[in-house]
């Protein structure tokens, strides 16, 4: 039985109502040598499904898997250890399977755990609220830049050359279609953050300054100077986090005095995933609650007195009419959110602030046994559990023979950077509670190996 069921009349039909003659017609927008014109060599018609298992299996070992080898990749997707509970609670069946919370009457459960969850976001990011997730870190980051412009109703953003340069691309992308001015520096691999030159650029046509804390480097800015100066010229401060770990140990940047925090919640409760679905967490002053984007969940009292909660502020028209919403994201990351409430509830703060003070001490160690390899400069002062070193060669080709050597030796920062040489011999290295001293061991030895 073919997969599509369409008959040569059913396709005529189609076709017809399009204005095209043929299928090949209906494609003709597409190059010629884009196009398939005989099946994929190699690829059979079709399989039984233990043949297409064994497969795949076959596949995917080839892959290197975060917790078989000697891991230190980080770059905004951390490995934290995640409890099994974790699982176990978001596989439950009316979490699992839950639909969109519009009808609060039969929703009570997700909108109590996304209430929650705007809570621990809210307290961990030192913002007076918090909504109900978006996608990602990087659409978070666009979606705060958005709305300070309308807040300030200017539209010129200013992004310290420390952002996470996805982050980056994702603003420079949204911004083709608003009109959005962005002031973008490029990055340095040296000890100190560019504070600095962030607040040299503010002006009176700033919306916006965009911090992210720690930087892509490891480095920790001086965000309660950056608020200073933004407010100042009555922009606002943006602080990206995408280690959420990090503020088990450093303040958050709430009471530093930014304005709007965003980031990425993977690190906690959600796991690597091969690049995804992640967590996009937003948070911001009160009196900004009636521009924040996505869902907002709030508590009330139903006709008994009975405690009870429902999607406020915000309705479902609003984000379903384009040109009036204050974002298109009318969603949130439901299952990602439950997952990283779960987790966060297991730890509280007291486990928070140990998970964090064990990984910016695995990554202390490693700094310190990585110094002593001739011809590797650490770069960072001051970091958190990610940093920065030099090296003799070209980053690029030195994790490719880390991994030769079972190892995930790092992200080269001429994978993030390609545009810029002056970082092609720049290795950023991530470590978590789950390193341990063997993994530090083989990492230093592979890397006097690889750079002899």
């Amino acid at each position: 039985m073919r997969y599509l069921p369409l008959t040569d009349a059913d396709r005529s039909a189609m076709l017809s109502v399009v204005g095209a003659g043929s299928i090949d017609e209906l494609f003709a927008d597409v190059p010629e040598h884009a196009r398939l014109t005989a099946p994929i060599a190699g690829l059979p018609h079709h399989a039984s499904e233990m043949a297409v298992e064994r497969h795949m299996a076959r596949l995917s070992a080839d892959n290197i898997t975060a917790g078989s080898v000697p891991f230190f990749l980080g770059a905004g997707a951390y490995r934290h250890h995640i409890p099994a509970t974790v699982d176990h609670m978001i596989q439950r069946g009316e979490f699992l399977t839950a639909y969109t919370p519009y009808q609060p009457e039969i929703a009570q459960g997700t909108l109590q755990v996304l209430f929650e969850f705007q809570t621990q976001v809210a307290r961990l990011f030192g913002t007076d609220i918090a909504n109900a997730s978006l996608y990602d870190g990087s659409t978070a980051c666009w979606e705060a830049i958005a709305m300070a412009a309308r807040i300030t109703r200017r539209n010129k953003a200013v992004l310290s050359c420390g952002l996470h340069p996805h982050y980056v691309e994702t603003s420079r992308t949204m911004a083709k279609f608003t009109g959005d001015e962005l002031d973008i520096s490029e990055p340095a691999l040296i000890a100190d953050t560019d504070d600095a030159a962030v607040i040299a650029k503010i002006d009176g046509e700033t919306s916006c300054v965009v911090v992210q804390y720690p930087d892509v480097l490891g480095r920790i800015p001086d965000l309660a100077a950056i608020a200073a100066a933004a407010q100042a010229k009555g922009a606002l401060l943006i602080a990206v986090v995408t280690e959420p770990v990090a503020l088990g140990l450093l303040e958050s940047p709430g009471s530093l005095g930014a304005d709007i925090v965003v980031g990425e919640g993977q690190a906690i409760g959600v796991g690597l995933q091969f690049g995804g679905p992640y967590l996009g967490l937003f948070g911001c002053r009160e009196k900004f609650v009636r521009q924040i984007p996505g869902r907002l969940c709030g508590e009330t009292v139903d006709a008994d007195r009975k405690r009870g909660f429902v999607l406020t502020l915000s309705t479902r028209e609003q984000h379903i009419r384009r040109e009036k919403a204050t974002s298109n994201i009318c969603t949130n990351s439901g299952l990602c959110a439950l997952a990283f409430s779960v987790h966060m509830t297991l730890l509280g703060g007291a486990g928070l602030a140990k998970m964090a003070r064990l990984s910016h001490h695995r990554a202390r160690k490693t700094a310190e046994r990585l110094a002593q390899i001739p011809g590797v400069t650490v770069v960072n002062r001051h970091y958190f559990n990610e940093f920065a070193v030099t090296l003799p060669k070209d980053a690029r080709q030195v994790v490719r023979d880390l991994a030769d050597r079972q190892i995930l030796g790092g992200v080269s920062l001429g994978r993030l950077y390609p545009q810029v040489e002056a970082l092609s011999t720049g290795l950023l290295i991530a470590a978590t509670e789950c390193t341990t001293d063997d993994d530090i061991s083989a990492l230093a030895t592979a890397l006097e190996e690889v750079l002899a």
